[in-house]
């Protein structure tokens, strides 16, 4: 998106949290806008930077920025938690695995390629990578 930004634009984003992940992913594409002449508006925030911004403005930006990035890292440690505890009880069990590691060697042991294999057995390639790695360890 800030490849086809030109001067003058302005990029409308619903909540900072929704532009970035990180503190610094936040800081460089809002510069990276703000030095292409393009302005980011934050409708949630009710906050618009144009480049010229106050030092105030700058503040509220990280201030804001780092809460959202404290936010997310709170929900995604409460998510690990729970999981944990869930397969405590034996309620989480992941994903079902489509196709049997065993099935991914046993055409691997065959002569057949990582990528023949996965379009044999319709997964992704990387997944019969995975089982062949896990095999070797």
């Amino acid at each position: 998106m800030i490849d086809w930004a030109r001067a003058g634009d302005v990029v409308h984003v619903h909540s900072i949290d929704r532009l970035a992940r990180s503190m610094a992913d936040l800081l460089k594409i809002v510069a990276d806008f703000n030095a292409k002449g393009v302005h980011v508006h934050f409708h949630k925030e009710s906050m618009v930077f144009t480049g010229d911004d106050s030092p105030m403005q700058k503040l509220m930006l990280n201030m804001m920025g780092s809460f959202a990035q404290f936010e997310r890292e709170v929900m995604k440690e409460r998510q690990r938690e729970g999981i944990a505890k869930a397969k405590e009880k034996g309620v989480y069990k992941g994903r079902v695995k489509t196709v049997d590691d065993a099935a991914i060697l046993a055409l691997l042991s065959a002569g057949k390629s990582v990528r023949v294999v996965a379009a044999e057995l319709g997964v992704n390639p990387s997944t019969v990578q995975r089982a062949k790695n896990a095999s070797k360890g």
